[in-house]
């Protein structure tokens, strides 16, 4: 295999659209590349994260079933993904000033290295990883 974009995109399917909308948006910052139709009905919001796209996407109709919540322990599968992030503790202290779920609060997990935990509005966990040695 030879790969042809030096990032990865991620597709996360919601129910609770303009709450994700929100957090990805404006909480985050990140920003609308594009919004095109699913094929089979719904929407796809394309935000840009670095060379990455994170996908929010509402089916019509929507999925019956949900993916349990909890993160690392709480089952096998997806259960968080990373962005590599400049000034770590102020976005952790505008996340907290918008209600955003901090799970794992800001430690260091090696020399140079810090990382934060957060939480969207469906629970889908996101570590926030700060690299001071770059």
């Amino acid at each position: 295999m030879q790969i042809q974009k030096a990032a990865i995109d991620i597709g996360i399917i919601t129910n609770n659209l303009e709450k994700m909308l929100v957090f990805y948006r404006d909480c985050l910052g990140l920003e609308v590349e594009a919004v095109i139709p699913m094929p089979g009905g719904g929407t796809m919001h394309r935000f840009k994260a670095g060379k990455s796209i994170i996908k929010i996407i509402e089916l019509d109709p929507q999925p019956n079933a949900t993916a349990p919540p909890g993160g690392i322990r709480a089952a096998t599968g997806y259960r968080y993904w990373t962005l590599h992030v400049n000034e770590l503790s102020d976005l952790i202290d505008r996340l907290q000033a918008e209600g955003v779920e901090v799970v794992v609060p800001i430690k260091t997990i090696r020399e140079g290295i810090t990382i934060a935990i957060v939480a969207d509005p469906d629970g889908n966990w996101i570590e926030l990883l700060h690299n001071a040695i770059l």
